[in-house]
């Protein structure tokens, strides 16, 4: 396991690096969890920056409603257990139809390097990209309904791991709400639950909180 001190200092670096001129400061990073789950996000929306934290607002309470009621973890477990990334880690901006600007291909490419970084330094066992753009980046364009529900076999820059996908919990969209997405959804979250790594995570917190209350 890499040492927590690294990852955090991974962390302090990408928070202070600007190299996208059309992105929103700060870059949002989450916690330093060392884990060798994985989720990739697409990019933070305009509360990130605000509260400080990836995955928030009205999607994030979605988003940990689904883990909670698949695994039982609350939302501080799931960011403990769990190291959320992004394909973008700055606020891209509002398109002037409305809604949230997509990322750039080049403001993809200048993130990459931390996501390639994240993987060498956790070596992940799981990987869950959240929503179509950063499906994308390890699948390939598909629909979601060819997606949703697997579990694929990656390997990304190297590192071979196992990938869930699952829908962008976003409230804009009723892909997740309806059928089949609803059923599908089910699914990965069933396969998430079920993956050797994710038991692990659970057997290792109750022999630690088996210990503190022993103290």
């Amino acid at each position: 396991m890499v040492p927590r001190a690294v990852v955090e200092q991974h962390l302090a670096t990408l928070r202070a690096r600007e190299r996208c001129p059309r992105v929103h400061r700060p870059a949002i990073a989450g916690r330093a969890a060392v884990s060798r789950i994985v989720l990739v996000g697409q990019a933070p929306g305009d509360k990130e920056p605000k509260l400080g934290r990836p995955v928030a607002w009205t999607a994030g309470r979605t988003f940990f409603r689904w883990f909670h009621d698949a695994l039982g973890w609350t939302e501080d477990e799931v960011r403990d257990r769990i190291y959320i990334a992004a394909v973008c880690r700055c606020f891209p901006g509002k398109r002037p139809s409305g809604g949230d600007r997509v990322p750039a291909p080049e403001e993809i490419a200048n993130c990459s390097a931390w996501l390639e970084r994240e993987f060498e330094l956790l070596r992940p066992a799981l990987v869950l990209p959240v929503g179509k753009l950063a499906i994308g980046q390890f699948l390939g364009e598909r629909p979601l309904v060819e997606t949703i529900g697997q579990k694929f076999r990656i390997t990304y820059r190297g590192h071979a791991a196992d990938c869930i996908p699952l829908p962008h919990p976003s409230g804009a969209s009723p892909w997740h709400r309806i059928e089949p997405g609803k059923t599908l959804l089910a699914r990965a979250l069933a396969l998430v639950a079920e993956h050797g790594v994710v038991k692990f995570s659970q057997c290792r917190s109750r022999r630690a909180q088996t210990s503190e209350r022993r103290r």
